[in-house]
């Protein structure tokens, strides 16, 4: 089965917050067994790189190998094929609980995902605090006078500090924190479409708003794409000024509608200043579509954005200019959910020297990779190529650092304000045309 970006997700989100379990059968201590030579013999046999990374993995199996037999739990179980999997040092590659991997394989098959509804804000962890960065006109969210700015205490009476904290200790100086911390906290205020969820906020003033914000359908149109899931998928684009153009999309999904925005955008701009990609919060999608959008920006033949090693081959992100594209400054704006794609995106045109980067950190989560059911029940997620950007780079692990770091404050955010944006239109407005 196909990995979508989500998996990546629960993948890091599952070695966070583990919960206990009972004590194991024979024919399930038996299932973690065959599920253990079943990671360690794809890792061989499937990693693009025939050295493993530099380690040696017949050693790392005689070692743990012992201990998945002794393992008397599932949680135990999984920590050792997840530390085996944690010696090779990079993301993509993971061990997903069974359920966890149940609702991605209803997801798969249609049976989850369209009920999946949400209250209508975007939030992100600044300075330790889940701050809201928008919220969607329509939402239930705006109905109720939810503002930017507002922090986020708890949901569903559970409160989100310890489960940050949690993230922050396990993750580290990890490029995945914030990613990781946007993921927990939206995954809360999702559920079933028309019931409502009890919130806590503390507003602009300082002051306690306790609300039940009801779960409406999420964002965009319900779109599918081979044998990936449904997934919802928007594009909204606009004139921030009326010589700067702004495209900002969810994913890198659909392509008709996708191309077919940019195509309209630039169309429209042909006389602007300027011009901004907005690729904060998109986790990625068909890596394809990271050259289709380039292509709007260049007009040299001969470019690409960087190119992914396979074990027995290699495919370059070559660029092919658009009819009349536009040439004026390109700003993209990342943060640290900008991932996979956005990053081959952002990392490549960086490294052309054809856009300037805007904001933070991003996810350094650039791998392809795949998805697979174990013995045991659970997930495997493994990666099956590696990514190098155009400067010689790779991302995975590192993420895209941008020109300009600008960073949220949540007096900002109170005001109004959107200082990547303000930063990147700051930008254009020095460039000579």
């Amino acid at each position: 089965m196909r990995l979508r970006f989500m998996a990546l997700t629960l993948t890091a989100l599952s070695a966070v917050l583990v919960c206990g379990q009972s004590a194991l059968t024979p024919a399930e201590r038996q299932a973690n067994i065959d599920s253990f030579e079943q990671v360690w013999t794809t890792v061989r046999d499937k990693h693009w790189d025939p050295k493993i990374n530099g380690v040696d993995w017949q050693a790392v199996h005689d070692e743990l190998r012992p201990k998945v037999e002794q393992a008397t739990t599932m949680d135990e179980a999984r920590a050792v094929m997840s530390d085996m999997l944690h010696r090779l040092n990079q993301t993509h590659f993971g061990i997903v609980p069974s359920d966890a991997y149940k609702e991605l394989a209803d997801l798969q098959s249609g049976k989850a995902g369209s009920s999946e509804g949400e209250p209508g804000i975007e939030l992100r962890v600044v300075d330790g605090r889940a701050l809201v960065t928008s919220v969607a006109p329509d939402s239930p969210a705006a109905a109720q006078g939810v503002k930017i700015g507002w922090e986020l205490l708890s949901v569903d009476g559970k409160e989100i500090a310890p489960s940050l904290s949690k993230i922050q200790d396990a993750l580290g100086q990890s490029t995945l924190i914030e990613l990781m911390e946007e993921r927990t906290i939206a995954s809360r205020l999702q559920g079933e479409v028309g019931k409502a969820v009890p919130v806590k906020f503390r507003d602009g003033k300082d002051g306690t708003v306790e609300l039940k914000l009801k779960r409406s359908a999420p964002r965009g149109t319900l779109a599918m794409l081979g044998n990936l899931p449904p997934m919802h998928f928007w594009v909204q684009s606009r004139q921030i000024q009326p010589d700067i153009g702004y495209v900002r999309f969810n994913l890198f999904f659909e392509p008709d509608t996708l191309i077919g925005a940019f195509r309209e955008a630039v169309q429209a701009c042909r006389e602007c200043r300027g011009f901004v990609i907005d690729l904060r919060g998109n986790p990625g999608g068909i890596g394809g579509l990271a050259t289709g959008v380039a292509g709007w920006f260049i007009d040299q033949k001969g470019q690409r954005l960087g190119t992914m090693y396979m074990r027995t081959a290699s495919v370059k992100f070559a660029l092919y200019p658009r009819p009349e594209p536009f040439l004026g400054p390109l700003a993209v704006l990342v943060d640290g959910c900008s991932a996979s794609t956005s990053e081959v995106f952002a990392g490549g045109m960086k490294d052309l020297k054809r856009a300037r980067i805007f904001g933070t950190l991003t996810a350094g989560a650039a791998l392809p990779s795949m998805f697979t059911k174990l013995p045991n029940g659970d997930g495997f997620q493994y990666a099956i190529a590696n990514y190098i950007s155009e400067g010689g780079q790779p991302l995975e692990g590192i993420g895209v650092t941008p020109d300009q770091e600008v960073k949220l404050t949540r007096h900002q955010l109170l005001e109004g304000q959107d200082p990547v944006l303000d930063a990147a239109v700051s930008w254009i407005r020095t460039q000579k045309n």
